[in-house]
């Protein structure tokens, strides 16, 4: 058992002893209490906020309450002290010797370490990526799709049931501009217009291919058909070849789709119908005027009655239409039906990643799977904020074949899949980050990739240059201050995981590896510079085995959480 659940399971048993001598209620919520590290290692091996959760139930001083607790915690054999800080925080100081215990633990469980039940039994579903079908994807998609990825290996780590999926926007203007474009180029694969792009079209060259295919297709049939038959004859062939293309680059970033679904089919099926009709029932749909949207002059808007959904009732600022004026479908709507189905599919909740431009997005989309499921909190939704993309501090160069923008396959040529998805994850989701080619291709400690995915190639070079095999160790011998503050570091890696999963934070593993390698690191130069301090004890073969075992548990580790990031855990380098 990890020291962490250990001493939670403690706490918990030495409050029936408190509440049984006391009299107080047996029945207490302790959910709340946590074992963690001190953030200053002079306050203890582990503190507990145990004496603070119970202070109001129990109408008492939270000293008081600790002072009752630190008279049992004391009594455990492992426990040199226990002290009361601040408002009632309870610091435990730990004999050295009961690190060496988490060692064993790692190596128990191997690859499993830090695997939970949080997610048992539970389904959920991750939307994300989900760019237009339009173009190739450019390099600000690469961070919705890590984030929306990395996010799905924490869930099933934690054993969720997870769906991952892309919802392709197949419908809408803007597939009548990709099919008008692509007509444009399969006219000038025939030799017969000018290679200017008028305004208004999508200017990219991977529209050259998309052209001269069509025309060996159809050859000189499309040059007959009106323009809205061009645009639905070619326009389910065009979405075809930019999806195989982005599912190409998705490859080579490591993701992978469980499910694609169509905006198209959603509305051909009937499917937008059925959710309008569930909102309908449930007396959450009525005619009415919309308000005025934010930042419209009066010549950009007039007043007119339309089917609108009670989204304020949820949470949202204003009801939002469903319907236009022809009759036809609002985005909206379509939105609306898809997570419905979304719903009914999953049977579980729904998380969506967003990009940086989607802020309005949030709050009808979360009044409207509240309103749709009779439930809070059933989709949370995570945007990503705007990424820079720099070469030695300057602006880099726009695509020739986006046109554009800087397409995510030149940035996986430029730099390599594993670089981009920890790179990704060095912000939090919602904040803006900066990629700079050089920086991140640099083989230093200032490279973060690099400098993890060194920390396990020295630790696996270690385990080759001891010519001994790993048996049993007496793992109390790890006791100096590099040892134990790589233990602690290491007997945390369950609660990194379980705080990634409940906050949806993919970039706290991303962290976590980076404090590990320099925890590691810093035991290796400490090893340069003190021969006692060495991995491989020259007189003394019982401790060179137990430091193994540490080394050993360090690569597990590391290799974990880079499989969770899905990055290659590097044998040497």
């Amino acid at each position: 058992m990890n020291i962490f659940s250990e001493f939670e399971d403690k706490i918990n048993a030495y409050y029936k002893i408190i509440s049984k001598q006391n009299n107080f209620p047996n029945d207490l919520d302790l959910s709340k209490c946590v074992i963690e590290l001190p953030r200053d290692e002079a306050h203890g091996d582990l503190a507990s906020n145990i004496a603070l959760v119970l202070a109001k139930p129990l109408l008492k001083n939270p000293k008081e309450i600790a002072e009752l607790f630190v008279t049992e915690i004391e009594k455990d054999e492992s426990v040199i002290s226990a002290k009361i800080a601040g408002p009632g925080f309870i610091n435990i100081y730990l004999d050295q010797s009961r690190w060496g215990k988490e060692i064993a633990d790692i190596l128990s469980k191997g690859i499993e370490y830090g695997k939970n039940k949080l997610g048992v039994k539970q389904n959920i579903n991750i939307e994300f990526v989900s760019a237009n079908p339009t173009g190739p994807l450019h390099a600000a998609h690469a961070r919705g799709a890590i984030l929306g990825d990395v996010l799905a290996n924490l869930m099933k780590f934690s054993g969720y049931n997870v769906t991952r999926e892309y919802y392709i926007n197949d419908a809408g203007s803007q597939i009548d501009t990709l099919s008008k474009s692509a007509f444009l180029r399969y006219c000038q694969s025939l030799g017969e217009t000018s290679p200017t792009i008028p305004e208004g079209l999508y200017p990219g060259d991977y529209l050259i291919e998309v052209g001269d295919y069509l025309a060996s297709k159809f050859k000189n049939k499309l040059k007959h058909f009106s323009e809205d038959k061009v645009i639905k004859e070619i326009g389910p062939i065009v979405v075809d070849i930019m999806m195989d293309s982005i599912k190409k680059d998705l490859a080579r970033l490591g993701v992978k789709m469980d499910v694609y679904s169509s905006e198209q089919e959603l509305v051909t099926s009937g499917k937008v119908s059925s959710a309008i009709k569930k909102l309908q029932e449930d007396g959450l749909i009525y005619h009415g005027i919309p308000e005025q949207p934010k930042g419209h002059v009066d010549s950009d808007w007039e007043p007119r009655e339309q089917l609108l959904f009670r989204s304020k009732d949820f949470g949202d600022d204003v009801d939002r239409p469903l319907q236009k004026s022809d009759n036809s479908w609002t985005y909206f709507a379509s939105d609306v039906a898809y997570h419905y189905d979304k719903l009914q599919r999953t049977n579980g909740k729904l998380i969506d990643v967003l990009g940086a431009d989607h802020s309005g997005y949030v709050k009808r989309m979360t009044a409207a799977v509240q309103a749709m499921s009779g439930k809070d909190e059933m989709l949370e939704v995570k945007q990503c904020g705007l990424v820079t993309l720099l070469d030695r501090g300057q602006p880099v160069k726009m695509s020739k074949r986006a046109g554009t923008f800087v397409t995510l396959s030149d940035v996986i040529d430029a730099v390599g899949s594993d670089v981009i998805r920890f790179m990704m994850l060095t912000r939090r989701n919602d904040q803006p980050l900066e990629f700079d080619y050089a920086k991140v291709t640099e083989k230093s400690r200032e490279n973060p990739v690099f400098y993890i995915q060194y920390a396990h190639a020295r630790a696996r070079s270690v385990l080759r240059q001891n010519k001994k095999p790993l048996g049993k160790a007496n793992l109390s011998l790890l006791t100096n201050i590099y040892e134990i503050r790589l233990i602690k570091h290491l007997a945390s890696w369950p609660k990194y995981i379980e705080a990634a999963v409940k906050q949806y934070e993919p970039h706290r593993i991303a962290f976590y590896l980076m404090d590990l390698a320099g925890t590691f690191h810093a035991l290796w130069n400490a090893g340069r510079d003190n021969p006692e301090l060495k991995f491989i004890h020259e007189i003394d073969d019982e401790l060179t085995l137990s430091r193994m075992h540490l080394v050993e548990a360090t690569a597990t580790v590391t290799k974990i959480g880079l499989n969770l990031l899905s990055i290659n855990a590097l044998e040497e380098m």
